[in-house]
């Protein structure tokens, strides 16, 4: 599926940073590394290589990643791309400055595997940003999420506190928010936002 989509004409999230990433990247450490979960093809990572970072782009879609690495290119930046399934990707111990993850939807036995691995893998005042869909997307009226027959792809706030228990969150919210990031991510949008630091 991922390949097909980023297959497409131009980018399918568009090629701007997320709002809520943008918003609170300066928390992450001057010139640290950064991991960037599920980033397809590459807005963020790219984002983030600009700002002065070293980062690596991990997703199972080597076609996403190839138009990462042209992006970053574009922009006069190197970013790092690892093809793979996030069910093996080892995320090492005590070496990021920050994991990102943007709409990284993935199964709920994957994620709590996932998350417990970031906790593991960030260093000391290393930052976990994230923001993905709630189920009450399914009551707005935008474009963007887990379809409804795979409900247990969305998050929750309630989860992400118990499945990232060792974290210090900063930032831990649901909201409804305005999303513009190409045509599979439009319009009123419900989020869940979450900055958490490892101590």
């Amino acid at each position: 599926m991922w390949d097909q989509r980023y297959s497409e004409q131009g980018f399918a999230y568009g090629a701007n940073p997320n709002d809520f990433l943008k918003q609170e990247y300066s928390r992450i450490p001057k010139q640290g590394r950064v991991l960037c979960l599920a980033e397809g093809e590459g807005r963020n990572a790219v984002f983030l290589a600009k700002q002065g970072y070293t980062v690596t782009a991990v997703d199972q879609s080597s076609v996403g990643l190839e138009k990462a690495s042209k992006l970053a290119q574009e922009n006069g930046v190197t970013i790092s791309t690892v093809v793979a399934d996030l069910n093996d990707y080892d995320l090492g111990n005590d070496c990021w400055d920050a994991i990102v993850s943007i709409s990284a939807h993935v199964p709920p036995q994957l994620r709590l595997k996932l998350h417990k691995k970031v906790a593991v893998s960030l260093k000391k005042s290393g930052v976990f940003i994230l923001e993905a869909y709630t189920e009450h997307q399914l009551q707005t009226s935008g474009v963007g999420g887990p379809p409804a027959a795979n409900k247990e792809l969305f998050m929750s706030l309630e989860a992400l506190h118990a499945e990232l228990n060792s974290l210090d969150f900063k930032i831990g919210r649901e909201t409804v928010r305005h999303i513009s990031e190409g045509k599979h991510h439009q319009g009123e949008s419900a989020v869940v936002q979450v900055v958490a630091c490892k101590n």
